[in-house]
């Protein structure tokens, strides 16, 4: 029993080799890996936003309280502005509307913001009893403009404005572009009057279905939500073609640009004029709305897209 207690040792090895050799070997555990926190979003400092704020802030500021809680937010953005010092007649900050940045321009070792202070002319502060007023509603102008200079803002840094704003002009506008729409229509040619019956339904707050029958197939087009004029009338409507001038409906797939002067009154009696820019395009024998520009217009034709204008 000894001798085969010895010899069964002695096998026991080789056996355990072929079997290592045979049987899969297990999967090791692995380590799960680590995953890299993503880098936080670096923040992007918008100076003109910065401008704007301490104008607002700054127009709404009196030297004659310089603990109060507004000159110490025009401090925290300009620590060398000086406040405006108000007149004893004048009640408060003058009435804004917005205050809103128009142009950024970068400067040596800075930036300069113009931005643009709506006033409301209708609370413009009324003299004390038996005191002549110093300015009225008629001196007060509708909308100033302040540059607002300053440093930082590279690479997400904090800004700071360095000073006092300065009241400049209005920024010089860009001479406008020759229209494309040299070409009058009639009055009650086929053309006008499919875009004015258009967008008196357009403007009355018709359903999507009382403007289908004048889009092209495929075309779908909001009304505006708000809009319930009782009244609109065309002014004038001109084209960019002379086909779309004729009296005739070209064949089908021909398109033209119509820009359209409207009055509208809505149901205060107010008149408001408006302008639109559409895109027509032949089909049948009638004229279809194929686009409704809201931006720029162009001259030249574009494909005819589903539209989404209006309340959208």
């Amino acid at each position: 029993m000894a001798r085969i207690a010895v010899w069964a040792a002695l096998a026991a090895g080789p056996l355990a080799l072929a079997a290592a050799l045979v049987v899969p070997r297990g999967t090791a555990a692995k380590a799960a890996p680590v995953t890299q926190a993503t880098s936080a979003p670096r923040p992007v400092t918008d100076a003109a936003g910065t401008a704007a704020v301490f104008v607002d802030l700054w127009l709404r500021a009196d030297a004659a309280a310089p603990d109060s809680p507004v000159a110490a937010a025009v401090r925290a953005i300009a620590p060398a502005a000086d406040l405006p010092r108000r007149a004893r007649t004048e009640s408060g900050a003058p009435g804004l509307v917005r205050v809103v940045p128009v142009r950024t321009t970068s400067t040596p070792g800075g930036w300069t913001v113009v931005v643009a202070v709506l006033t409301d002319t209708a609370h413009t502060p009324s003299p004390s009893a038996g005191q002549a007023p110093e300015r009225t509603a008629d001196t007060v102008a509708a909308a100033r403009y302040f540059a607002v200079s300053g440093t930082g803002g590279q690479n997400g840094g904090p800004v700071t404005v360095t000073g006092s704003p300065a009241e400049v002009a209005a920024p010089d506008t860009a001479p406008a572009p020759a229209s494309p729409y040299t070409r009058p229509m009639p009055a009650g040619d086929t053309l006008g009057t499919t875009v004015g019956e258009f967008l008196r339904a357009y403007l009355a707050g018709g359903q999507a279905t009382a403007l289908e029958r004048y889009l092209s197939p495929g075309v779908r087009l909001s009304a505006p939500a708000a809009a319930a004029y009782a009244r609109v009338d065309v002014e004038d409507v001109a084209a960019d073609t002379e086909q779309a001038a004729a009296n005739a409906v070209p064949g089908d797939g021909v398109r033209a640009r119509v820009r359209v002067r409207v009055s509208g009154e809505d149901r205060a009696g107010s008149r408001w004029p408006l302008v639109y820019r559409l895109e027509m395009t032949a089909r049948a024998g009638r004229w279809e709305v194929s686009a409704l520009d809201a931006g720029t217009a162009s001259s030249a034709p574009t494909p005819a897209v589903s539209a989404r204008a209006g309340g959208q």
